[in-house]
């Protein structure tokens, strides 16, 4: 978050940056992190459509391989991206989309998760010469520092000379 002068001695709070805000090489540790509840896992399974028992089943999961049920993988990875929304594309134009989304360690209920983003690379759009386009690798890492998920992501962003969106 970063404020805006406005007028004299007002501001105005801004989420995301504009295309010149973000450098390749750049990491950004978001913050807060977030705890996993049952709730949000039975919740947004079912939401999703995905009725495997192995994440809302606790006595079929007992008897599986993690020995207790799984937070669902889309959970995990709509939860560490909307993490490094305020950061990343509060103010996007669009996104274009996620490459080498690479699952590595199992979330359960009660872990808490955290988000990194490294700046990989960035150009401007050639279709849109007041635009921008960035590309970012997500990690989301328990409060154990287990790494548990990894993409890479594209949105297409702003530049600052270009008029603002409407309010």
């Amino acid at each position: 978050m970063t404020l805006r002068q406005i007028g004299d001695n007002e501001y105005v709070e801004e989420y995301g940056g504009d295309y010149e805000d973000f450098e390749p090489g750049m990491t950004i540790r978001h913050w807060p992190g977030r705890t996993i509840t049952e709730t949000d896992n039975t919740w947004l399974t079912l939401l999703f459509m995905n009725q495997h028992p192995l994440h809302f089943d606790k006595h079929y999961a007992a008897d599986a391989e993690y020995g207790r049920v799984l937070v669902n993988s889309q959970v995990t990875f709509g939860i560490v991206g909307g993490m490094t929304v305020n950061t990343l594309s509060a103010r996007a134009v669009a996104n274009l989309g996620w490459d080498r989304v690479r699952m590595a360690e199992p979330v359960y209920v009660g872990d808490t998760l955290y988000a990194t983003t490294e700046i990989l690379a960035k150009r401007r759009s050639n279709s849109r010469p007041n635009q921008g386009i960035v590309t970012v690798e997500t990690t989301g890492t328990k409060s154990t520092g287990e790494t548990v998920i990894v993409y890479e992501r594209s949105f297409l962003v702003r530049c600052r000379e270009s008029p603002p969106p409407a309010a």
